[in-house]
């Protein structure tokens, strides 16, 4: 390789370099740590749904929960629209 084309490349590979660390990495490290939130729910967990509910976990299906969210009242919701684990939260 010549040292124009060196040259060229040069600042390319440093912008795919910086594209990796500013954007591609921290994002996979927060959907990293979302899936481990997820994956670690229970029954008795309480919770944030991403509409700002919040409930007690009574059931746990594969796809989706059945939250308890006051007396008598318990909804089914997508795994996927829990927001928060107030219950892990409160123990950190």
């Amino acid at each position: 390789m010549s040292p124009e084309t060196l040259g060229t490349l040069g600042p390319i590979v440093v912008m795919v370099a910086i594209f990796y660390f500013l954007l591609y990495r921290p994002q996979k490290k927060q959907q990293s740590r979302r899936r481990a939130m997820l994956d670690s729910l229970k029954k008795g967990d309480q919770v944030i749904t991403i509409g700002g509910i919040y409930g007690t976990i009574e059931e746990i299906g594969d796809k989706s929960l059945k939250l308890k969210i006051a007396d008598g009242v318990v909804i089914e919701v997508v795994r996927s629209s829990v927001n928060a684990n107030v219950t892990q939260q409160e123990a950190a």
